[in-house]
């Protein structure tokens, strides 16, 4: 099963990483301006990565495929790392759908 690595910043904001079984990041978040919204912002992942409508699937300006997971009211939540083709892309969401939800959350060392 999957993870959420949470961490501070040097800029003191709060992140996470949604880290795959193999340990690969699979999606990354903004960051956030203190601890409980970062929090607010896993729940909101695991609500929301089982819908295939929340996902954009996009391709960068150097060719390369990306997604984004949006929330209910269409902000971005997480972005996933650049994948070379739309089938790496294609699991990678199909990853973040299989983790997410009953993924724990560990802060980072």
């Amino acid at each position: 099963m999957g993870k959420f690595l949470t961490k501070t910043g040097k800029d003191g904001q709060h992140y996470f990483n949604l880290v795959a079984t193999n340990g690969q990041v699979i999606l990354s978040s903004e960051g956030y301006s203190s601890a409980s919204a970062m929090n607010n912002g896993i729940e909101s992942v695991k609500k929301n990565a089982p819908d295939d409508g929340r996902y954009d699937r996009e391709t960068s300006k150097n060719g390369k495929y990306y997604f984004n997971l949006k929330a209910s009211n269409g902000q971005v939540i997480g972005k996933s790392e650049m994948y070379e083709s739309t089938a790496g892309r294609d699991n990678g969401i199909e990853s973040v759908k299989k983790n997410a939800p009953n993924a724990p959350t560990v802060e980072e060392e």
